[in-house]
């Protein structure tokens, strides 16, 4: 299926590795030229090489934490056009609400949400002018199911999707769409975390946890990245430029709502 996303610029942050490189990586496929994001320069090199080698982009770097925004104005200095956007931020750290600090709460809401506001701040007034703009936001299946032990990422994951539908409803007008994307149980290092969290917590395997995440999915299986990857990639397209305002679930059906 042709995109028409060949001659697009995006920016894909949390891209060194997961679904941001997933992301990153489909894009590529379909032709569009890359600033990739990541603190660990290493892990992001080694990213655009394989996308470089599977696609001949040759992606652009841009080191820095996106928790801060001294280094999203910073980024503001090295892009040029930047016609979709990928906002993609590591998860916060699991834990009831009382085991939590204040400072855990601050640093959860500049990782997950303040960073997506900060991202689209930058690129908006372009895509405005342009009257072209794909915004897409990659959340978590908590923000339609919350997630008992993610209470942070529940709450201000659910903050991104309220910005994002009113973002889409205020420039829509302008050839802009705004959509979040929803991963359920993904083969991503956060899982990983997140089994070995809860294992510790059980006393168990963080094979047995893996286990027990693929067992309340209807597919059956733990997620790939790559499947949600080609969500984005859709929904960045000209196709896709009557889907705006969304939270799309990419979870094998793990999400049990009919809404």
């Amino acid at each position: 299926m042709e995109l028409g996303l060949k001659g697009k610029t995006a920016l894909v942050t949390g891209a060194s590795s997961g679904l941001g490189a997933a992301a990153a990586m489909a894009l590529a496929q379909e032709g569009v030229e890359l600033y990739i994001n990541s603190r660990t320069e290493e892990r992001l090199e080694a990213t655009a090489v394989k996308i470089l080698e599977k696609t001949g982009i040759r992606a652009k770097l841009l080191i820095g934490d996106v928790s801060k925004g001294a280094d999203i104005q910073h980024f503001d200095t090295e892009v040029g056009q930047v016609d979709i956007l990928v906002s993609n931020a590591g998860g916060p750290p699991p834990g009831q609400f009382t085991d939590l600090s204040g400072e855990q709460w601050q640093q959860a809401s500049d990782l997950v949400l303040i960073s997506a506001i900060n991202l689209t701040r930058m690129v908006i007034d372009g895509m405005i002018k342009r009257k072209w703009g794909r915004l897409i936001y990659l959340t978590s299946i908590g923000v339609l199911q919350p997630i008992d032990d993610l209470i942070l990422s529940n709450t201000y994951r659910a903050g991104v999707t309220g910005f994002c539908k009113t973002v889409a409803n205020n420039y829509s007008r302008y050839g802009i769409t705004a959509n979040c994307v929803c991963p359920g149980y993904t083969a991503t290092e956060r899982l990983a975390q997140l089994a070995a969290s809860r294992a510790e917590e059980t006393g168990t395997s963080v094979e047995k946890v893996i286990e027990a995440f693929a067992s309340v999915v209807p597919a059956g299986r733990i997620g790939k990245p790559e499947e949600l990857a080609a969500l984005v990639a859709f929904l960045a397209s000209e196709r896709a430029a009557y889907i705006t305002g969304t939270s799309i679930p990419v979870d094998g059906g793990a999400v049990r709502s009919l809404i």
